[in-house]
């Protein structure tokens, strides 16, 4: 996604009571459809709008029950965020506790998985449904720092009214998404909550730095793994007659032989042992491993792809299908990927960097950047896109899934001008 400007909820030298009743006029005028007397900050306003076409219960939200005990621990089990669970509550639990917060931790689902912080600010919580297991995405709670930093995936904090939902605006809230630096996926997010009195600027500064702390421990332990399964690769591949690769179940490579050394290769999301597609290679054979896969290049000719998917149907996930005589093959792609892939699939005669950077950030100067994710897509899609200009291969059949509602196609940062 690139770096991300934090934007704290109260200007700078506002007072806190003052703003909040600017706000509340904002709020009300919004929900009313009437002319607004002032302006919603962007990340707010597009989350109200997503809020209106839903049709979401400004009194109340969608409340959806609450996982039963057993529901509650499997999903801590899957979130995969149980590992930084001590890096998270060792950089917020303290402050919580002396600012009269709560910290939450959350699946990508929005589910609460953890609640710790300061006993009074938790009973307060109790009352607003504000528990373990309880559902805190946008489109049950609506507008709020958790469900809205899912969505626009970077930190958001969120005070007063700014809440959509009438019951949240005695509170304050910053949260920072939680992504697996293994393939970029979203893991939740964690999220500082108190009473609106409590608000503070720095709030959003720190969530974001723990949360960076906590990808930063899921990267390191990663690493470890990887060197493992090198150990493990060096002398199989020695063995070994013709191209191969091992790489961990995210494509992350161990090691090759035959092959100009990459980092990454692009394994399907569910990969099974036998033939497979893959982009760049072409036929390959896949042998599990313990912690991995060998990859073999098959020696028969490859059919090139015919037709591609970008599945946009869901905020929380986009997915790349490939398909062709040698099957289906499916890829998740992070949010600056499906940015970039649904901008080529507008423009099929091509876009050039400069374009490209318009397209993404409003700004055609970001041409490094662009080229850069540009290069790292082309690793993984060899065969798919091409280059000057980037786009997809002429032969191939490109196919846009968009959300069944209406909204957003994307809610991420590309410019509005090309997100519907």
């Amino acid at each position: 996604m690139g770096q991300v400007q934090l934007e704290a909820a109260l200007p700078v030298g506002a007072d806190p009571r003052r703003h909040a009743l600017a706000l509340a006029k904002v709020h009300e005028a919004a929900l009313a459809g009437t002319a607004l007397p002032g302006r919603p900050r962007a990340v707010i306003g597009a989350s109200w709008r997503r809020m209106r076409r839903l049709g979401l219960d400004p009194d109340r939200g969608a409340p959806v029950p609450a996982l039963a005990p057993e529901q509650l621990e499997v999903r801590r089990r899957q979130s995969g965020l149980a590992a930084v669970l001590p890096a998270l509550r060792g950089g917020l639990i303290s402050l919580a506790e002396q600012a009269a917060h709560i910290m939450a931790v959350v699946d990508a689902e929005g589910r609460v998985l953890w609640r710790d912080g300061s006993t009074a600010v938790r009973r307060r919580a109790d009352a607003l449904g504000f528990v373990e297991g309880v559902d805190w995405h946008e489109n049950s709670a609506g507008t709020n720092a958790i469900g809205t930093a899912l969505v626009a995936r970077h930190p958001v904090q969120v005070y007063s009214a700014e809440h959509y939902v009438r019951n949240q605006h005695d509170w304050t809230c910053a949260a920072a998404p939680l992504h697996d630096p293994r393939d970029g996926r979203l893991l939740g997010a964690v999220d500082l909550s108190g009473p609106a009195s409590t608000v503070h600027p720095t709030t959003l500064a720190l969530v974001d730095a723990v949360a960076k702390l906590a990808e930063a421990h899921l990267r390191t332990t990663h690493l470890s793994e990887l060197e493992r399964l090198r150990g493990l690769a060096s002398p199989l591949l020695t063995k070994l007659k013709g191209r191969a690769v091992i790489a961990d179940p995210h494509g992350w490579v161990a090691a090759s032989a035959g092959f100009v050394p990459v980092g990454r290769i692009a394994l399907p999301n569910d990969a099974t042992p036998g033939r497979n597609w893959l982009p760049t290679y072409g036929n390959c054979l896949l042998e599990p491993l313990p912690g991995g896969w060998l990859v073999r290049v098959a020696d028969e000719e490859d059919a090139p792809p015919t037709r591609v998917v970008l599945d946009l149907k869901s905020s929380r996930e986009s997915t790349l299908r490939v398909s062709g005589a040698a099957g289906t093959w499916a890829h998740r792609l992070s949010p600056r990927h499906a940015e970039m892939l649904y901008v080529l699939a507008l423009h099929r005669e091509g876009r050039s960097a400069s374009e490209l950077s318009l397209d993404l950030f409003g700004d055609a100067g970001r041409t490094v950047t662009v080229r850069a994710e540009m290069s790292r897509m082309r690793r993984h899609f060899g065969g798919i896109l091409l280059a000057r200009p980037y786009r997809f291969d002429d032969g191939v059949e490109v196919v846009v899934e968009r959300p069944a509602d209406g909204g957003e196609v994307l809610p991420y940062s590309v410019a509005p001008a090309v997100r519907a």
